[in-house]
């Protein structure tokens, strides 16, 4: 923008027609400027009709608040265009109203409605600015609408919504506390999530609103450390840190058998001087109950944490790095907390800024734990380069590390380091080398010497600090230094610095009786300058006067009394007060009380030594990489560092219970069943039975990882394979009796259905003993709850044939049928399943009438569409079972007006197409109503979405007047609902025709087991699944209706049910209130799978689930499957 529209906006807004014209400043650059009225031209583009003008403004104005331009008095004329149906516009429009809104709060408030839509737009970019904008008007009017919003949210498939859901929870707690325990509900959910981009930002919302409900993490908790290593980098450090401090309120300290050690053995070496029987008596209690105490097992999830935060120490942000490093530092055993080091001293090579924060921690952590940076010694080595507060902060640390092998080292370095023009660096260096002298007395002596050499340097200030520091060094053993004591005395003349001329005055006070003779001349010379000098000097000359009227009373009292006499009217009071205290004091009256009497103990008592302590001593009681442990103060939004507890709480607080995926749970219950069913049967049966393979497969499923379990899983294979032969015997007689009676019922010939299903059962039957020794527990398991079944429904059915009418037997029969193909076992491979499907094909295409259409909607709702998984061709499910001609839902692709007599209808056979897999058969019915023959029926100009494919119909030579034909044809739409545009071409003529599949048309059924079913449900959870809640149609109540309804919606197979609660397990009995019905599909080009779930509730009510990692294709179809059960 030009400094025309800064001008304006100084002066509130840019000038229209009628008001007054200001002046432009020369200086400020705005004469210059080309368009003064850009805002204005800013605001008819965004008035303008077109997309491309509006898009191009609204550029301009992000531009301009991105370069920090006020563009506030745009709003009005952006808000307009928040109902743009340009998606970029609008993302641009959300990015405004972001910044804005709180400013132009009742104007973004008349636009609300319209962010409530986009709350449920398509695009989850909109939705998801939307809600951020929705949250960034902070008015407490719409607080409900904001809730319902975050809450709705919070269940958006779109993880990136959900993220952006979990970032406005505390933007609403903010503006509204007292709505915390819905937000946590919130944020309880969210927490469940398993996307690692919404990990992060529910663990901020959670450290915001609710840091003390620990609780809600501990379900969470193993989770939250499996994800982490995927988590964005912000993301990492907020759960790092909040796993910080649940580690320390939830696990025990790894190191207090170590630190118990270390204090017992510090007090046997410091008391054993000592005689003392009854200290003895008291180290011999300790060590005992040190020897009793139970050795130190770390928890397997305080493990975790540590073994799945490690690998982030190679993270490529610094504050990740920082993150682990503090974690380690304040969870791990003393053993391990080495390896974060290394990870540290490469933070070093980056920014300053990044250094001084590092340094700060690294200070910290050598006070207690030295040995872990000493070999990264040259590291902290200073560079000219470095910024002073980088260079004291690397001296700290410098320090720290000093020991008795590596301080020749250290001073060496220092040495050099005092010669640098930065002086408060220098002055650093000599306190650093006054802490070494200090904390090693072997270099004691050594130090002193080079800081009395500093006396001589030119420069006052690094003389000032020299003088303070050794001060503090003789206060160690001031009778051996007494010539360092005058050599110092001598400096007054020349050093000015007040700290430094303090410090000396107080040596020679407090030592006086080892310099007795320039002691009072240093008084006599200091009480010439007294009133010129600084308020800290004369403060020590009053107690250098007292100290030697105390001790040479003689040569100085008359010199006190001056210097106090001329304290008595100094400027400032608290050396007005000194002096009167003094006086009285030192100087005894009549009215002088018993204090006078210990002045000389007063002032000459015997003072201990300084201790030079590192500034970063006690600062690690707040937690590393904190801002409060930067500043040394307790930030706002700090949340302290829990101690560590003293006894274990229960780990089995972060066990989860996982619900409908885990396969023990079903096989309980499929074996309460078989138990039911099997009342009447002896526990052990003489040829075996069934109860072998149950119980031994059973038996594995508890003990599975003992040998045992593995001993009874191969005996149970072994004598499932012959069981299988002796049922497979049995059933063929069962089924010899059926087919007779059939033909005498029905009589009709059905000679070629019977020898197809005789030569499939013998092909499976073979197969069935080679797949069933190769299959798992599990499969096995569901092979034999399948037999029972098979064995059990034949008597039923016998019975209830009897009572019903012929239309009823009729049905029977055929569910008896499908039982019967059943019986064989269900694994089958995928070299049968391809060789059947071709023998599908061959019938299909064989079939004499015109119409091929497939199994019926009955057969598809019967037991027999659980066998649509093995891909059962129509000849094995007999002629009963071919749906009538139009049970298939017709499409019209030619209308005959429009066709010149020729229509044509098109339907989704639900067949495998053979040619290729992935293509969706579609069989077109030709009908030719003209009077002349059509000829040369064909497709030509093929145009398709990208990723689709079509094989084309063969060419039908001719069609004479009045007749039917019959054309297949397969389309890959690739998973998608896109039309398959093509032209239908005739001998004379060509039309444009389009087929557009409905979404449920995409399938193709899949069988599978209750238990594959489950397992497979729980693998496509979070924002693979959707659910919706209904009220069921008063047609689809029962149980026959609502299988009818949804396999005609979609092209899915049901799967059987393992459970009596759910479903009724064989013919004949009475289903139960609440069934649940699931269905198994996968899309056909993609091979995507389709779960779909309905489980019925009371008064009609019913909860639709769908699970799909495909969502547009799931959004869709669970659309179409709500219609079908609602009508």
């Amino acid at each position: 923008m030009s400094a025309s529209s800064g001008f304006n906006d100084e002066k509130g807004g840019s000038s229209s027609v009628g008001e007054p014209e200001y002046g432009h400043d020369p200086a400020s650059g705005g004469i210059f400027s080309s368009d003064y009225k850009r805002h204005d031209d800013l605001k008819e583009m965004l008035d303008s009709n077109k997309d491309s003008l509006k898009l191009e403004a609204m550029k301009r104005i992000v531009a301009m608040i991105a370069r920090g331009k006020n563009a506030s008095d745009l709003f009005p004329a952006v808000v307009k265009n928040v109902a743009c149906k340009n998606i970029e516009v609008k993302k641009l429009v959300y990015v405004y109203l972001v910044r804005y809104a709180e400013e132009q709060q009742d104007l973004a408030l008349l636009s609300i409605s319209t962010f409530q839509r986009g709350l449920k737009d398509p695009n989850q970019l909109i939705r998801a600015s939307a809600l951020r904008v929705l949250s960034s008007i902070r008015v407490t009017i719409i607080v409900p609408i904001m809730m319902l919003a975050i809450k709705e949210a919070a269940s958006d498939m779109s993880p990136y919504v959900r993220k952006t859901a979990a970032h406005a929870i505390p933007k609403l707690y903010s503006l509204d506390p007292e709505q915390k325990d819905q937000l946590i509900e919130v944020i309880e959910k969210l927490l469940a999530d398993k996307t690692t981009l919404v990990a992060g930002s529910v663990v901020m919302a959670f450290e915001e609103v609710c840091p003390e409900r620990i609780d809600l993490i501990h379900k969470n908790y193993r989770k939250l450390c499996n994800l982490l290593i995927d988590v964005e980098e912000w993301g990492q450090v907020v759960i790092i840190n909040m796993l910080t401090r649940y580690a320390r309120t939830q696990f025990l300290n790894p190191n207090i058998n170590e630190n118990l050690l270390e204090e017992g053995c510090d007090k046997t070496f410091y008391g054993s001087d000592g005689n003392d029987e009854d200290e003895e008596d008291k180290d011999k209690g300790e060590a005992a109950a040190l020897a009793k105490r139970k050795p130190y097992v770390m928890d397997p999830d305080h493990r975790l944490l540590l073994r799945n935060t490690k690998p982030l120490l190679q993270s490529r942000n610094a504050a990740v790095v920082m993150a682990v490093a503090q974690l380690y530092f304040h969870l791990a055993p003393k053993a391990e907390v080495g390896v974060i080091a290394k990870a540290l001293v490469r933070l070093l090579r980056s920014h300053s800024e990044v250094q001084y924060v590092v340094l700060q921690n690294v200070a910290t952590m050598t006070i207690k734990r030295r040995g872990m940076f000493e070999p990264y010694l040259k590291s902290f080595y200073i560079r000219s380069t470095d910024p002073t507060q980088i260079k004291v902060l690397k001296l700290e640390v410098l320090t720290n590390l000093a020991n008795e092998t590596n301080i020749s080292t250290i001073l060496r370095e220092f040495q050099t380091y005092i010669k640098s023009m930065d002086k408060d660096f220098v002055a650093a260096t000599i306190q650093a080398i006054g802490r070494c002298a200090t904390n090693i007395g072997e270099v004691r002596d050594t130090c002193l010497n080079g800081l009395v050499q500093l006396l001589s340097n030119r420069d006052e200030l690094v003389v000032a600090e020299s003088v303070v520091v050794i001060k503090k060094l003789l206060q160690m053993q001031p009778e051996k230094h007494s010539d360092i004591i005058k050599h110092m005395a001598k400096l007054t003349d020349n050093i000015q610095v007040p700290m430094a001329r303090a410090s000396i005055l107080w040596l020679i006070g407090e030592y006086c009786e080892h310099v007795p003779k320039i002691a009072p001349d240093v008084l006599r010379k200091m009480a010439k300058s007294f009133t010129n000098e600084e308020d800290i000097v004369k403060l020590q000359i009053l107690n250098l006067a007292a100290k030697l009227y105390l001790t040479n009373s003689k040569q100085t009292k008359l010199l006190t009394q001056y210097v106090l006499n001329l304290a008595k009217y100094d400027q400032n009071y608290d050396i007005r007060d000194r002096a009167r205290f003094i006086r009285q004091l030192i100087v005894p009256t009549e009215k002088s009380g018993a204090l006078s009497k210990y002045a000389k103990k007063l002032f000459l008592a015997l003072k201990p030594a300084p201790v030079l302590e590192s500034p970063f001593k006690d600062r690690d009681h707040f937690q590393l990489g904190s801002l409060s442990h930067l500043l040394n103060a307790k930030a706002g939004g700090y949340q302290e560092l829990p101690d560590w507890p003293e006894a274990a709480p229960d780990p089995s607080v972060r066990n989860v219970e996982v619900k409908e995926s885990v396969p023990e749970w079903t096989k309980c219950s499929s074996r309460e069943k078989r138990k039911e069913k099997k009342v009447e049967k002896p526990f052990y049966s003489d040829s075996e039975g069934e109860s072998g393979p149950t119980e031994s497969a059973d038996s594995e499923s508890y003990s599975s990882g003992s040998d045992s379990g593995s001993g009874s899983a191969e005996s149970g294979s072994g004598s499932e394979s012959q069981e299988s032969e002796e049922a497979s015997d049995s059933e063929e007689e069962e089924k010899d009796t059926k087919k007779k009676k059939k033909k005498e019922e029905l009589k009709k010939p059905v000679q070629r259905s019977e020898s197809s299903e005789q030569s499939s059962e013998g092909e499976v039957r073979k197969r069935a003993r080679k797949s069933k020794q190769q299959k798992s527990d599990s499969e096995s398991e569901s092979d034999e709850d399948d037999d029972s079944d098979s064995e059990s429904s034949p008597s039923e059915s016998e019975d209830s044939e009897s009572e019903v009418d012929v239309k009823n037997k009729k049905k029977v029969q055929t569910c008896v049928k499908a039982v019967q193909s059943k019986a064989p076992p269900k694994p089958v491979t995928k070299e049968s399943k391809k060789e059947m499907s071709l023998l599908d094909l061959d019938d299909f295409e064989a079939a004499p009438s015109p119409q091929v259409t497939p199994v019926n909607s009955f057969l598809s709702s019967s037991l027999a569409t659980d066998l649509e998984g093995l891909s059962l061709s129509d000849s094995v499910l007999s002629p009963t079972a071919i749906s009538p001609p139009g049970a298939q839902k017709s499409y019209e692709l030619l209308h005959r007006i429009t066709g010149e007599g020729l229509s044509v209808e098109y339907c989704f056979s639900r067949q495998p197409f053979g040619p290729d897999a992935n293509m969706v058969a579609v069989q077109m019915q030709f009908v030719n109503s003209a009077a002349a023959d059509a000829k040369n029926l064909h497709m030509e100009d093929v145009k398709l979405q990208s990723g689709m494919r079509v094989k084309e119909f063969p060419e039908i030579e001719l069609l004479p007047a009045g007749e039917t034909a019959t054309a297949v044809m397969g389309i890959d739409f690739c998973d998608s609902t896109q039309a398959a545009n093509f032209q239908l071409c005739t001998h004379s003529r060509k039309f444009f025709v389009s087929i557009q599949p409905p979404v449920g048309e995409l399938m193709k059924p899949v069988f599978m087991t209750e238990n594959e079913f489950k397992k497979e449900q729980g693998q496509l959870m979070g924002m693979n699944e959707i659910t919706e809640k209904l009220t069921l149609g008063a047609k689809c109540r029962n149980e026959h209706a609502i299988v009818q309804k949804v396999t005609a919606a979609a092209n899915l197979s049901r799967v059987p049910c393992g459970s009596d609660k759910e479903c009724s397990p064989a013919l004949g009995l009475s289903a139960p209130p609440f069934p649940v019905h699931r269905f198994a599909g996968r899309t056909a080009s993609g091979g995507s799978l389709v779960l779909v779930t309905v489980a019925s509730q009371e008064d009609g009510a019913a909860r639709l689930t769908l699970n799909c990692d495909k969502m547009v294709i799931g959004t869709m179809l669970v659309k179409d499957v709500l219609l079908a059960l609602t009508q």
